[in-house]
């Protein structure tokens, strides 16, 4: 069972009617489907000053009502069909002219569902109607529910089923409403009382929004939110969608689909149970009265840090010459009253803090790390690189000091951008202080994003806390798309990588008895920089391990180093010996390395150095993760990589393997990645 609710908006008239039939007709085809209608756009208002008007002056505001429902009946209908439903239409108008004063409102849906009924049993569909107000009891949902389901229930063949909205009973019988909206919580109560598979409201917008588009054209769809998100910010004046409809959902746990009508291949906004991610994510700008004055309401989801968030408010009201006149916080909101007049200025305001990531037109960059990459960022941005996006980019210094992170810390106002080109092992724990002060962060420095999961963690959140960037792109295959392209996989098989642009290098370019010895190749790469002090470092899989902890975690894995087995190029006894006696071991192996190689020839057979995660749920992330040499023939992508290029294959559920393949080293490369970063 499908349950779709239908707003006035979207069945306003007889093409949006019959736009809202095709949506319902769609379902229908694999599911049987109940529609919950509003009135017909300003009807309920029309009946709400026929309510106040006595018996004897209702006549000519009903039969305008009367006349704007037949219209659309001529409209959709033809012959016999279209006498009956005129028929009908016009004896409700009767009732109405008679019915008391407050029951008036209730017709709308009473119109709008007969005549949505009818078309469907006129369609060829084995059609019902049902009666709310003899099914819902507006103070009772357990009655409501069973009532429900015992309608159906007897009706077991019925294929599209229509209610009205907004209408019920109290519980001494007497017709009342469930409040101007509710026709958004009946269709709740219907698909919590029959365990709805889905329950989709159909409106005129593309779902919630992180605010109001007529005050702000920057407001953007929220993809998903939770129950309580979304409560939080109808409760607080978001007119998308009546409050009261989450609990019934909520309880069940029903998703809520809020699509546009007028636009139905668009997500929308899916309401739904959130996962704790002890990550603070804003949702939305919410507005309502407030003793004359208007209240703007942050909503957010996850541990709020309101002192901070508050901060935040007040600066960025600050830089729009606004004075707030109040400001307060709840467990998932913070807020801020300001004078009606300035109501635009202000949501603009908050709105660019907290939910455009591109906020400014410059940027004031420090770079920590002056050697081969920090100089060709440096260039890159001199040469004018950046003037094509609009942008202004101006590196206010370049410094390899120890302590330079500490020195932008103290003096770099908020939104400027400190670039991280160093390969610091400790410099990371300066990260989270200047996300905390505003201060975005680009990191090349693989080191940085491969310490403990929640240090990690601890980085993402102070980032999204302070609203403020922290990208690292070209921490795994330089300027590659591989960690955007991982983080957007949401049913992930596997990937597999070859990240090690040392070990490739050294691989691919060693080939047996036809090259110079692995000891000589690998020590010519030392002596050229491509690998650690000491290479064993490479050999060992160090670094392929922390491009593994950071591509697994940007796949949504929460990888810490114990959960990776790494099979090391080489045996043990090559690392518990000095250098010296490494590269003589070496030397001595020579021979089996050539035998080797030759054994590859002969199957055709290349081998990479491979880190890779595989779906494996006895594993305690579910995913088992290795880093070891792996063999390849001639179909596979990896055989055909060399020297320090990098290839990643990642798979998901349903799709074909994506390769991406490319240059994995190079300070041109890393330079252009970086000033991506700061620019997208």
């Amino acid at each position: 069972m499908r349950v779709l609710k239908f707003g006035g908006s979207s069945v306003a008239n007889a093409t949006a009617m019959s736009r809202a039939m095709d949506i319902v007709e769609g379902e229908a085809s694999s599911d049987r489907v109940l529609v919950v209608s509003s009135a017909i756009s300003g009807c309920t208002d029309a009946l709400i000053e026929i309510g106040k008007r006595p018996v004897h002056e209702r006549k000519e505001l009903v039969d305008a009502l009367r006349d704007k429902h037949i219209r659309i009946i001529r409209r959709l209908f033809s012959g016999s069909s279209r006498e009956e439903a005129i028929a009908e239409c016009k004896a409700l108008s009767e009732m109405l002219l008679e019915a008391p004063s407050d029951e008036c409102v209730t017709f709308g849906e009473l119109f709008s569902t007969r005549i949505l009924y009818r078309k469907f049993a006129d369609e060829g569909y084995e059609a019902l109607w049902l009666d709310s107000r003899k099914l819902i009891v507006s103070d009772d949902l357990a009655a409501s529910y069973k009532a429900i389901r015992e309608a159906l229930a007897a009706h077991p063949d019925a294929r599209v089923i229509v209610a009205p909205g907004f209408i019920a009973s109290d519980s001494t019988g007497k017709v009342t409403t469930l409040g101007r909206g509710g026709s958004d919580y009946s269709a709740a109560i219907f698909a919590a009382a029959l365990d709805a598979g889905a329950l989709e409201i159909w409106t005129d917008v593309p779902g919630i929004m992180t605010t109001n588009p007529k005050v702000v054209p920057a407001a953007r769809t929220i993809g998903r939110m939770s129950y309580e998100a979304a409560f939080t910010m109808a409760e607080h004046g978001a007119k998308v969608l009546y409050a009261p409809t989450v609990v019934p959902a909520r309880e069940k746990g029903i998703a809520i689909n809020i699509r546009n009508t007028f636009d139905p291949s668009h997500p929308g906004t899916v309401i739904e149970s959130a996962s704790p991610s002890g990550v603070c994510r804003w949702m939305g700008l919410s507005s309502e009265a407030s003793q004359g004055n208007v209240r703007l309401n942050l909503v957010a989801e996850g541990p709020l840090d309101s002192q901070e968030s508050l901060k935040r408010v007040t600066e960025a009201l600050k830089e729009a010459g606004i004075a707030p006149l109040d400001s307060g916080h709840d467990d998932s909101l913070v807020w801020v009253t300001v004078r009606p007049e300035v109501e635009r200025q202000a949501s603009s305001a908050l709105h660019r803090e907290f939910f455009e990531e591109e906020k400014l037109r410059s940027f004031d960059v420090y770079v920590a790390g002056n050697g081969a990459v920090g100089k060709a960022l440096a260039s890159l941005i001199e040469s004018g690189a950046a003037v094509r996006s609009g942008k202004e980019v101006r590196i206010i210094e370049i410094s390899s000091d120890r302590n330079f992170a500490a020195k932008v810390l103290a003096n770099a106002h908020r939104r400027s951008v400190f670039v991280d080109c160093t390969n610091s092992e400790d410099i990371w724990k300066m990260y989270v202080p200047l996300l905390e002060a505003g201060i975005n962060i680009v990191s090349s420095n693989r080191r940085s994003l491969a310490v403990p999961y929640v240090e990690y963690a601890a980085m993402k959140q102070a980032a999204l806390r302070s609203g403020v960037f922290f990208r690292y792109s070209t921490t795994v295959g330089n300027a590659l798309p591989i960690l955007e392209s991982v983080a957007m996989e949401t049913s992930l098989n596997y990937f597999e990588a070859v990240v090690s642009c040392t070990m490739n290098n050294i691989i691919t370019g060693y080939d047996g008895a036809n090259t110079e010895s692995f000891a000589t190749l690998l020590h010519h790469a030392q002596m050229r920089g491509l690998t650690e002090n000491d290479p064993r470092t490479d050999l060992g899989g160090r670094d392929a391990l922390r491009k593994l902890l950071i591509l697994a975690r940007e796949a949504g894995v929460p990888l810490e180093e114990e959960d990776v087995t790494i099979t090391p190029l080489l045996g043990k006894e090559y690392f518990n010996c000095s250098l010296e006696d490494f590269y003589s071991k070496l030397e001595l192996a020579e021979p089996e390395f050539i035998r080797r190689e030759a054994e590859l020839d002969e199957i055709d057979k290349r081998q990479r150095f491979v880190a890779s995660i595989h779906k494996d749920p006895s594993a305690r992330t579910g995913y088992k993760a290795e880093i070891k040499m792996q063999l390849y023939g001639i179909s596979s992508p990896f055989y055909w990589i060399s020297g320090t290029q990098n290839i990643v294959e990642i798979s998901s559920e349903g799709t074909a393997p994506l390769v991406i393949k490319g240059a994995g080293e190079g300070a041109g490369q890393a330079a252009l990645g970086i000033l991506a970063d700061i620019l997208r």
